[in-house]
């Protein structure tokens, strides 16, 4: 009889144990670390490769405001001399807009003209469209080589220069994401001006100075644009602008 009892006490412990260990699996599961969740949503693009140029590794970790943004990147010389665009997001690189035409109540895929966008390096890159607006068009596109669609998450990019960069020279990352209101760029600031309801918070510019091969580089965060793209200026008075200094955490790149 004792064995019996003993048997039946022994069954219990296991299934006790066993259970434990099952539920351990269940939490832990339903927690995985934001680190590796982070790893897991990593977009990789590929860029120009077959270029002579340098190689160019760029890891851009997503902030909690992004919410599919439109960026460039391009390398300048230290006098401020656009050298290159390196990497254009699809909507600006074409001035094509998946809703950019609600002709027949239903929106289409059309040509939109958005000069806040990006105003820093579109006046930088220096390439004036027919209607006197920096930004590309669908008549004067950047070519598909230097452009692709917005990431959704966090990515990497590789990329080339077409030629052998002499260092050092300056990246730059320009970044907007529009109806990003807060308490100073509001809604009715400037009530009459249609291109600046298109940005709300200005596009945010980052730079690194890249001296050296192989080092891997942060770019910081220097300014912002001209709210409606009416010139290339660089605003470096940061106080008003809030969640768009969280649509990019960390930007860090590596020359080869």
């Amino acid at each position: 009889m004792m064995q019996i009892q003993n048997q039946i006490m022994n069954s219990k412990q296991k299934y006790l144990l066993y259970s434990i260990v099952f539920i351990s699996l269940v939490v832990n599961s339903c927690h995985t670390p934001k680190s590796t969740q982070a790893e897991e949503s990593i977009s990789k693009l590929e860029k120009n490769m077959s270029a002579n140029g340098n190689s160019i590794s760029m890891k851009v970790k997503k902030g909690v405001a992004h919410n599919h943004p439109s960026f460039a990147i391009w390398v300048e010389d230290l006098s401020g001399k656009h050298l290159q665009t390196l990497y254009v997001t699809s909507f600006i690189a074409t001035g094509v807009y998946k809703h950019g035409d609600k002709s027949g109540n239903k929106w289409k895929p059309g040509e939109v003209r958005r000069p806040a966008s990006l105003p820093y390096w579109a006046h930088k890159r220096g390439i004036k469209a027919a209607d006197g607006l920096y930004i590309p068009s669908a008549a004067q596109p950047i070519p598909d080589a230097y452009s692709g669609a917005t990431p959704s998450g966090s990515f990497e990019l590789k990329l080339k220069s077409d030629n052998a960069l002499s260092l050092p020279v300056k990246i730059l990352l320009e970044v907007n994401q529009p109806w990003d209101w807060n308490e100073y760029w509001t809604n009715n600031k400037y009530p009459d001006d249609i291109d600046y309801k298109t940005s709300c918070q200005p596009s945010l510019v980052y730079e690194a100075l890249i001296q050296d091969l192989g080092k891997l580089t942060p770019l910081s965060l220097v300014g912002h644009s001209h709210y409606s793209g009416k010139d290339g200026s660089l605003n470096s008075d940061l106080q008003s602008i809030t969640t768009a200094k969280q649509i990019f955490d960390d930007i860090l790149v590596i020359f080869e």
